[in-house]
């Protein structure tokens, strides 16, 4: 068996090996031959499946590494990917990957990968999500740089995938290579523009794997210490030391029960401020890992490009209420295949806090029958259930499917109900959506109706809005033109939206957006676009503290631009300016990122988001700056910054980072917080708090 450690060309372990050696490129140049040879060979043990990858490279001098944290974005770095269909259903797959610095890249993939993209992305849209980039597995890659280009060994151990029983197996498989340079992506088995690796529908096979029958038994457990120190009017300092475990439980190869007790995520970055300039609520991503790991099979409702308007299971109802955290006492998840159907249950139970929580109970059950050609169709329950003597109960029921006709068109359906919330009359406690994608090379359609009604209420779920009817389309024309100005791309498209009161048909948001996105082959983008606004105020309200938004219906226009360096270079920049009517009056908002790597070990992200407002009732400037530093000694060791500052709320925030990794979630954690409520001079409040915690995996049965 090989040694993993990236050196490839002169290891006898490779040797006689068959090769895979044709791949064709996506872009730029779709359906022509890759410009530089790449070479990929597979082999196995009774306990690990290994990948080998030679990336030959005529120019190794400008291979380009733009970061070095696990799971960044690999559309902008020479970087090589797979994903693996072990079920052969061109439904559910893994994908791993990494770039020429080594970092560790691993997602899920479900529904066959389908979902509406204007280009590369990392989040699917729609009914349900269908790209996990959050999940991360225990495996192990290597790669070397040299004058040949650069190579990389994968070991994915058998147990952190999920298969059948059967002994010999065909999968579902396919390559994709990255050279940044020339924005080339290549694939083994060919991918239309339209679509990604993640389109399993459209993978290579792998015969004859002969997988090995192995039970699995992960121990993980933690020691942490922390410190913290609050000053205020309620000034206090406290320190404690905690432990706890989590467990994971191979029941067979295609099933697997996850444990955990006393369940802490002291080590997870802090949450990125928002700015709200609108009257819904706002939505912020899940970063917990033990919540992260089999999401999408949990997923039901509607997602948008701006996060979920209707979502079943909003994992951040566990253990945070009203933005304040609740201990996590413990709890079980059991996910995988029984009989042909993909099952999920889990259970989790949270302590008491004095003047926050009297605890609560979560629970869930989740069934859904995978079809060929991404179709599928299932239900799921969720109930939350109070424990303090004042308890409630809060039960919620979907049902959602997909039927794909052909090899572009997919209907899909949702449909939920939920109890009433104390007091209020048992109707209009539903939400549906019904949503039909066509997705050829030349053009995508999506349209979508949806409903939610004003007193549906899912007690461990997500609802931007309630009480509408909701009408979405979208057209997009994919143009690549032969020798124009250095054009690779344009995308000409109009989207629209608008939501409309169930009660009264008063039309609370429209929005119609015009915009052609112009893609040249030396990396630059421009967006060019207007949007036609209409927003229906039927309750004044208060768009920051001291200006009031009067209740009226206001249309409004404003021109869009984006633009973009190439970001594979050591600098770059996004630009996204929009400038014109704003309620009763006007607004300029521009929003820019800054990146600056140096070397292949540093990297820097700094973000401004920038509103000034002018209305009758008042005028306002909001602004938002967020800067992200990250320094690799090596992949799996680093430091990690995330400072913040948000003058909507007066607050400054700084989250620090030591992590010296295991695995993907075990390793050693250093994090220092802290955020202040900054009102000019002096500083009104502040909370600081310093986490060390440690983590080992333990392989039980090995």
């Amino acid at each position: 068996m090989p040694n993993i450690d990236g050196e490839v060309i002169n290891d006898e372990a490779w040797e006689g090996i068959s090769a895979i050696k044709t791949f064709t490129q996506k872009s730029p140049d779709e359906g022509t031959l890759s410009t530089e040879q790449t070479i990929v060979k597979i082999m196995y043990s009774e306990e690990t499946f290994y990948v080998s990858v030679v990336c030959y490279d005529s120019e190794p001098n400008k291979i380009v590494i733009t970061d070095t944290r696990r799971d960044a974005p690999l559309n902008n770095t020479d970087s090589f990917m797979f994903v693996l269909d072990t079920y052969q259903d061109q439904q559910n797959g893994f994908v791993f990957g990494t770039n020429a610095g080594g970092i560790e890249y691993d997602a899920q993939v479900s529904g066959g990968g389908e979902g509406m993209s204007i280009s590369s992305t990392r989040q699917s849209v729609g009914i349900g999500a269908n790209f996990n980039i959050n999940w991360d597995a225990a495996w192990e890659v290597k790669t070397k740089i040299g004058d040949f280009g650069w190579s990389a060994e994968f070991a994915i151990p058998f147990k952190t995938l999920r298969f059948s029983s059967k002994k010999n197996q065909t999968w579902g498989a396919n390559f994709q290579r990255t050279i940044a340079r020339r924005s080339e992506h290549v694939f083994w088995s060919p991918i239309p523009r339209q679509f990604s690796l993640n389109r399993l529908a459209l993978a290579g096979i792998i015969k004859g794997i002969n997988v090995p029958s192995s039970r699995n038994l992960k121990v993980m457990p933690y020691i942490l210490g922390n410190n913290n120190d609050v000053k205020g009017e309620d000034s206090f300092s406290s320190s404690n030391n905690d432990f706890g475990l989590d467990a994971k439980v191979g029941l067979t190869s295609s099933l697997t029960l996850d444990l955990t007790y006393n369940t802490d995520f002291a080590q997870v970055e802090a949450d990125e401020q928002q700015i709200n300039l609108d009257r819904f609520s706002l939505f912020f991503p899940e970063k917990r890992g033990f919540f992260l790991e089999n999401a999408g099979l949990f997923s039901a409702g509607e997602n948008t490009y701006y996060g979920p308007d209707i979502e079943m299971f909003f994992s951040r109802r566990i253990g945070i209420v009203n933005g304040k955290q609740v201990p996590i006492l413990g709890g079980g998840r059991l996910t995988g295949n029984i009989g042909g159907m993909k099952v999920g249950a889990l259970n989790m139970r949270t302590k008491k806090v004095k003047d926050v929580s009297d605890g609560d109970n979560y629970s869930i059950l989740r069934l859904r029958k995978e079809l060929p050609n991404r179709t599928h169709f299932g239900a799921m329950v969720t109930n939350r259930q109070g424990l303090g003597d004042n308890g409630y109960t809060n039960n919620a029921y979907s049902f959602d499917g997909a039927l794909g006709i052909g090899e572009a068109i997919q209907l899909t359906a949702f449909a939920a109900i939920t109890d009433p919330a104390q007091n209020i009359e048992n109707k209009n406690t539903y939400a549906y959506v019904l949503e039909a994608n066509r997705n050829t090379k030349s053009f995508t359609n999506q349209i979508r109706y949806s409903e939610v009604g004003e007193n549906f209420n899912p007690g461990m779920g997500f609802v931007k809005r309630l009480g509408y009817r909701k009408v979405l389309f979208r057209i997009l024309n994919r143009t690549r033109p032969n020798d124009l100005f250095g054009l690779l791309e344009l995308r000409p498209h109009i989207t629209y939206w608008g939501y409309w009161k169930l009660d009264n048909g008063f039309q609370q948001t429209g929005f119609l957006h015009i915009d052609n996105h112009w893609e040249f082959r030396n990396g630059f983008r421009i967006d060019t676009g207007i949007n036609f606004t209409k927003e229906g105020v039927e309750e004044a309200f208060p768009i920051v503290s001291d200006v009031i938004v009067p209740k009226g219906t206001y249309d409004n226009k404003e021109l869009h631009i984006r633009t973009n360096t190439n970001l594979t270079k050591p600098f770059s920049i996004i630009i996204v300016n929009k400038t014109g009517g704003f309620f009763s009056g006007k607004r300029k908002n521009t929003d820019t990122t800054l990146r600056y790597r140096f070397g292949d070990r540093f990297t820097s992200e700094v973000i401004s988001k920038y509103n000034d407002v002018n209305l009758p009732e008042g005028d306002f400037i909001t602004h938002l700056i967020r800067s992200r530093l990250t320094y690799a000694i090596t992949p799996k060791i680093y430091i990690q910054s995330l400072l913040q500052y948000n003058n909507q709320s007066d607050q400054y925030s700084m989250n620090w980072r030591f992590i010296w990794q295991q695995s993907a979630a075990t390793g050693l954690y250093i994090v220092y917080n802290q955020s202040q409520d900054y009102d000019g001079i002096p500083i009104a409040n502040s909370t600081k708090s310093f986490v060390i915690k440690y983590s080992y995996l333990f392989d039980a049965l090995n």
